[in-house]
């Protein structure tokens, strides 16, 4: 039985994505028999703690270092990190006889592993580091269960947009005030629309014109459906936004660090999604992201063109192209570095 040990942390501060990835690797190999382990630190998303209970997964103190990481190697095949700030791993993973898997963004979280994957709509080139198998571009994306299911939901059964139904997601709780911004902007249009607003923290919620609603809550384990019967998504450009087009619903993105510069370029650039810019110029102007935002809000054939070319470009079969490389390199199988995927 191969042994996988999954290494992510998700909190209210830095979001769910890299722990959703996890999740969606642990669901593969739980049903392709495979023992699994999580380590990490979780606080704000006990639904996919839920779910890696539900898979059987073992949960252990996370190894916040190269040489703890090492000592669980060695209970393990192999070792996945989606983690950008451990440094390099390689050498003590493989000391104690464990494969190293390493998910990477560009240059974060980049480290030399036995297998890389960037599974970026538009992947940066990368310098040769010794890694034998690099496996880039969005057809590696990691794809939960739940999501693969809202994109056949969605496939079978479009929205009706009357009125349009909305869904904001926040990020990590520094971003309260981007939230802010967003629904402000979404108020401003003056168009009727049905909104969720999905974000940690108490965003400030304006006074609704006229058909509008606003409903606030919590991240929560509802949230693959609520995108399968959204008209529109406002999310940053964030993990989450491979989720966005795998399901194909129509967003409208903001930039909110810098390491999400990338996959919002490489996604506005191509038509899967409407920028609206980075959390500095929404902020300053509110009024720049309401108009973009009415435009998607009253043209049906708009968000049906972005929601297309998103679907295309995300397929929701990553998680068993990354495993099949896992047992490819295990079996002792000559290693074949792909090449990088592009979105456009």
């Amino acid at each position: 039985m191969t042994r996988l040990l999954l290494r992510s942390d998700a909190s209210g501060t830095m979001g769910i994505g890299h722990l959703g990835r996890s999740v969606a690797y642990a669901e593969e190999a739980t049903a392709r028999g495979w023992q699994v382990t999580h380590s990490g630190t979780i606080d704000g998303a006990e639904w996919l703690v839920d779910r890696l209970d539900v898979l059987g997964v073992k949960h252990v103190t996370g190894a916040d270092g190269p040489a703890a990481l090492g000592v669980l190697a060695a209970e393990a095949d192999a070792v996945l990190v989606d983690h950008y700030d451990l440094g390099e791993l390689r050498d003590p993973i493989n000391a104690a006889g464990s494969l190293l898997v390493s998910v990477e963004a560009g240059e974060h979280g980049r480290r030399a592993a036995d297998i890389v994957v960037d599974d970026s709509l538009r992947p940066q080139q990368r310098p040769d580091d010794g890694s034998p198998t690099v496996l880039t571009g969005s057809r590696y994306a990691p794809i939960r269960t739940a999501v693969l299911d809202a994109r056949e939901r969605r496939r079978t059964s479009q929205p009706d947009g009357q009125p349009p139904r909305v869904v904001v997601l926040g990020g990590g709780s520094l971003w309260r005030d981007t939230v802010t911004a967003i629904v402000r902007a979404l108020r401003d249009t003056e168009q009727p629309f049905h909104a969720d607003v999905l974000a940690y923290g108490d965003p400030d919620i304006p006074a609704e014109a006229s058909g509008q609603r606003f409903d606030v809550t919590m991240p929560h384990d509802g949230l693959p459906g609520l995108l399968a019967e959204a008209d529109l998504v406002v999310s940053a450009a964030g993990v989450t936004l491979t989720e966005l087009c795998c399901i194909g619903t129509p967003a409208a993105l903001v930039q909110l660090v810098g390491n999400q510069e990338p996959a919002y370029r490489a996604a506005v650039d191509v038509g899967l999604a409407v920028g609206l810019g980075t959390a500095d110029t929404l902020a300053t102007d509110i009024g720049g992201a309401a108009r973009a935002l009415s435009s998607l809000l009253t043209d049906a054939d708009l968000r049906a063109a972005c929601g297309e070319s998103a679907a295309g470009a995300v397929d929701g079969e990553g998680r068993s192209r990354v495993l099949d490389a896992i047992d490819e390199q295990l079996a002792g199988e000559p290693d074949t570095p792909s090449l990088a995927e592009d979105a456009s």
